[in-house]
């Protein structure tokens, strides 16, 4: 079992213990996505760290939009149990970048597609390939598409 995977588990267990609601059914819905993860496709298997925590980044990017839309449904209660949750799976996965430091890689990248003749809006895709791989994990893809179209038009 990969660390990141027992660790989840050990906290399961302590909020149980705890009686944390919100934490214990986080933590079980988190662990159902990892299991779902590890036996889909023809054959099981164990998932790496790596792999557990895209699960979880995907599990805390669904519970920011779901907030997001009770926000705009006027169901406000129900969106602060998905901020939530969204903030606790957050403690799991490496800290994000700031917006300064995206910058900086989003601008390097810019400069490296220059240089290899790509220009202007069209640029996006060449400049995406370079900044991906240097911040996977690490920032929302959104975020990273807009500061790539905010630094390409300005």
């Amino acid at each position: 079992m990969t660390t990141l995977k027992s660790k989840l588990k050990e906290d399961l267990t302590t909020a149980m213990k705890a009686r944390d609601e919100l934490t214990s059914s986080t933590l079980r819905l988190t662990l159902t996505a990892i299991t779902k993860e590890e036996v889909s496709g023809t054959t099981s298997r164990e998932l790496s760290d790596d792999e557990v925590q895209k699960v979880i980044a995907k599990e805390a990017k669904k519970r920011r939009e779901a907030a997001e839309a009770f926000a705009q449904g006027g169901r406000t209660e129900q969106a602060e149990r998905e901020r939530a949750e969204g903030e606790l799976l957050d403690t799991y996965l490496p800290k994000q970048l700031t917006d300064d430091e995206l910058d900086v890689i989003v601008a390097q990248a810019v400069q490296e597609a220059r240089g290899a003749g790509a220009e202007g809006p069209r640029a996006m895709g060449a400049v995406m390939k370079i900044v991906n791989p240097k911040v996977a994990g690490l920032a929302d893809g959104g975020r990273v598409a807009a500061a790539v179209k905010r630094l390409l038009a300005g």
